[in-house]
């Protein structure tokens, strides 16, 4: 690929307008052409028009300015010919290079993870989300302090007095107090959450309904296969969730209950999306919410089987999982969006733990369901009970969380035939009859 200055239509709507900036380092750029491509959406994502794309080959990049010298050239002429908002790299800079770069070209710089976080900090909508993304961005701002005030005139002092400091001098040293001293604030404040939320959890875990976490790479249909199962099986649209085309549409974990006729429910949780190269400061920052993976009993992998790259985001997945500590729960593969690339009413396709299928035509639900029941409840097992009348909380219970094939009444007490948790099977032995 040479070196290339791409100018994209200009959208008639007054948006924020961005060029994009990419290195490619290898021969092979498939892997760099869809980075730059989710960059792309990335922007879309943050309501931006992407109004030209600069790329360069370079062996490595470069250590002052990530690009070339004269590709810095490059991109300021082009700021200036196209009005751009903002100035987008494909890669994370270092501090350096984010100070270097946005001396020389009148617009706004950005990186992937300074983008990234700029949508989650729109998107944020709960108190907790809003105060996980502020600390994730000010500890992206805390080393980048220099960059930002280098506008602001210096004069040296040989000795550590910020009286012999110049005007930029102390003024970052303010700033970098203020910003560490409201990281510990907020680090405080999400601790008080956190704990509010392992009550909560703690509460969930104590019902012994078992817990199903949908994970996956962002877009691939997590909210889209929420919603449809709220809405076949719960049928409260207020219960439901957002879900858009869109990278990180939501941010927030719900947690829902789906609940059955057979009364094999489940809590269905639904999570911030993964995605390649996720800033390290989000993954810590959202780690507390991302942690409630962990504790599922299952795990649904939801996949768009319709993106080429949908192997690649499922070892991000994978290694996402890995960090959080979640790689030995039990997984249930979902091909989403199979339906385009399958006929509809040859759907769903069962391999394994694997189903092709279609959340938003709920072609393959009611099989991904069953799929899920049998994981959940394998070690279920089918008894009659002979539950005397003075107990009558037991056979309350049993009808509450089994599934009742028959109730007799007889002399002695409830004959209930009944399909029940080995746990509760264990538990009323003592009526066992058969």
């Amino acid at each position: 690929m040479a070196d290339m200055i791409t100018i994209q239509e200009q959208n008639k709507e007054e948006l924020q307008r961005a060029i994009l900036v990419g290195v490619c380092l290898d021969s092979d750029n498939s892997d760099y052409l869809h980075a730059m491509e989710e960059l792309r959406e990335l922007a879309k994502a943050c309501e931006m028009e992407v109004v030209a794309i600069i790329e360069q080959n370079m062996a490595s990049p470069n250590p002052a300015t990530y690009v070339g010298s004269g590709k810095v050239q490059e991109i300021a002429e082009t700021v200036n010919q196209l009005e751009a908002d903002y100035v987008i790299f494909e890669d994370t800079l270092s501090p350096s290079q984010l100070k270097n770069v946005q001396k020389e070209i009148n617009a706004s710089v950005m990186d992937r993870t300074n983008l990234i976080l700029e949508i989650f900090s729109r998107r944020a909508k709960t108190r907790e989300a809003r105060l996980q993304v502020e600390s994730a961005n000010l500890q992206y701002i805390l080393p980048r302090l220099v960059g930002m005030r280098e506008s602001l005139g210096r004069q040296g002092g040989a000795s550590g007095s910020m009286s012999n400091k110049g005007s930029g001098e102390k003024q970052i040293e303010l700033d970098r107090r203020r910003i560490e001293k409201r990281i510990s604030e907020l680090r405080r404040e999400l601790e008080a959450i956190e704990h509010d939320r392992q009550v909560k959890r703690g509460k969930r875990m104590q019902s012994a309904v078992p817990q199903v976490s949908l994970v996956g790479y962002t877009n691939a249909g997590k909210s889209t296969l929420l919603n449809r199962m709220l809405g076949r099986y719960v049928g409260k649209e207020e219960k439901k969730v957002m879900e858009k085309d869109m990278l990180f549409a939501t941010l927030d974990t719900t947690v829902r209950r789906i609940a059955f006729e057979n009364h094999k429910d489940f809590l269905l949780s639904d999570t911030v999306g993964f995605i390649s190269h996720l800033p390290h400061t989000l993954v810590k920052a959202f780690h507390s919410t991302l942690e409630e993976v962990t504790y599922a009993d299952l795990l649904l992998e939801v996949v768009d089987l319709s993106d080429e790259h949908y192997r690649d985001h499922m070892q991000v997945t994978k290694e996402t999982l890995k960090e959080l500590g979640a790689e030995e729960i039990p997984i249930l593969y979902v091909m989403n969006k199979a339906d385009r690339l399958y006929e509809v009413d040859t759907l769903p396709r069962i391999n394994g733990d694997t189903i092709y299928m279609s959340a938003s035509l709920e072609a393959g639900l009611p099989e991904l369901v069953e799929m899920i029941q049998k994981k959940l409840y394998a070690s279920n097992k089918r008894a009659v009970f002979l539950i005397p009348y003075a107990k009558g909380d037991i056979d309350h219970y049993l009808n509450e969380n089994g599934h009742v094939f028959s109730r007799e009444y007889t002399e002695t007490g409830i004959l209930l035939d009944v399909d029940c948790r080995e746990a509760d099977y264990h538990r009323f032995s003592e009526y066992l009859v058969r």
